[in-house]
């Protein structure tokens, strides 16, 4: 009797990662749930979350609705390394960083990996919503079905060795038809709520980062040509293209158009101060190699940004990408992804606004 492929199945304990588990134990293969422990203070907030107690707890209660062995491996120390000292370094140089493109690097699709095929398993599966489709023995990166979930964005940097080893059972269903399949399958977390904020900060940003950065002090707000209009609480409480909680007043609205943490200075102004066009991008990543020349390609500088139409070619050590038209709050420290229709290509890290 040939013998199941055994497959890992990141288990967060939401909705998403339990029906990938059940989808894929349905399908014949050997299951084994695995829910990464990162020593997580306890929440605050009421709101439903990955990665603690609460996700440990209800991941063990889908594994044994299934039948399928499971364990929580501790990964605390490879998570604050990774992905929580980076947060707040990152703030405190005035960027605003995307933890979950960290964690997806060097937790779930590394780490986590690792440990995977050291039980022998010949997949890692998680609950993302996305596509891997192999061309020419290549494999690659798509959007998902669900175009409103679609989490490619969060997996650039994935490689075509990483998306051999990895199935994303749920890239072929919306999230409806998953909340469907969850109750068809009598999971405990079939009606469970989805968590809308950041596993190891959920509460207000600068209250975590006061908690984690001793040097945060208050400086000057200017516009453009240096006049002074008001004073910032620190700029690890601020972002690019924010508005609200400035504190000054000009009779119009008025938006962060840069983050200058050398000299502690937010400058602001009107929308369309806050409108650029080109940036540096730096720690690329790209499925088929480094762009050699100009390349025109869909970009998104954010999760939620509709992709526009830009052009990325070499310059210096980095690369510059242009938009054919000024886009909003261009952020450095956010991970730009490029797209050639639904087939992610690659992406990086915005170093510098131009």
């Amino acid at each position: 009797m040939m013998n199941k492929q055994r497959v890992v199945v990141a288990m967060s304990g939401g909705v998403d990662s339990s029906v990938a588990a059940a989808l894929l134990s349905q399908r014949g293969y050997e299951v084994i749930g695995i829910t990464m422990c990162f020593n997580l203070a306890p929440r605050q907030s009421k709101k439903p979350a990955c990665c603690g107690l609460e996700g440990i707890e209800d991941a063990r209660a889908v594994a044994a609705k299934l039948g399928i062995r499971h364990y929580v491996l501790n990964m605390g120390r490879e998570f604050k390394k990774y992905v929580v000292d980076d947060f707040c370094r990152q703030y405190s140089l005035g960027r605003t960083p995307n933890p979950c493109i960290l964690c997806n690097q060097h937790i779930k699709f590394d780490a986590l990996l690792k440990h995977a095929l050291s039980l022998r398993a010949r997949y890692l599966a998680t609950g993302h919503y996305a596509q891997i489709a192999c061309r020419a023995g290549k494999y690659f990166l798509k959007k998902a079905k669900d175009k409103s979930k679609d989490q490619s964005y969060f997996l650039y940097r994935l490689g075509s060795t990483q998306l051999k080893r990895l199935l994303f059972p749920l890239g072929d269903y919306t999230k409806k038809e998953v909340r469907v399949l969850a109750n068809k399958f009598g999971l405990p977390t079939a009606q469970k709520k989805e968590s809308q904020e950041i596993c190891f900060a959920p509460q207000d940003y600068p209250v975590f980062l006061r908690q984690h950065l001793a040097d945060i002090r208050p400086g000057e707000i200017v516009d453009k040509l240096g006049n002074v209009l008001g004073r910032h609480k620190g700029i690890v409480c601020y972002t690019y293209g924010q508005r609200q909680g400035l504190g000054v007043a000009k009779g119009y609205p008025l938006y962060i158009s840069e983050i200058n943490a050398a000299d502690n200075r937010l400058t602001v102004g009107p929308r369309g101060e806050a409108m650029k066009k080109t940036f540096l991008l730096k720690s690329p990543h790209f499925v088929k190699g480094l762009p050699k020349k100009k390349v025109a390609v869909l970009a998104k500088i954010r999760y939620n940004h509709k992709e526009s139409l830009a052009y990325i070619k070499p310059f210096a050590k980095l690369f510059k990408v242009t938009f054919n038209r000024p886009q909003f709050a261009i952020t450095p420290g956010q991970s730009a992804v490029f797209y050639d229709r639904d087939i992610v290509l690659g992406g990086g890290i915005i170093d510098k606004v131009l």
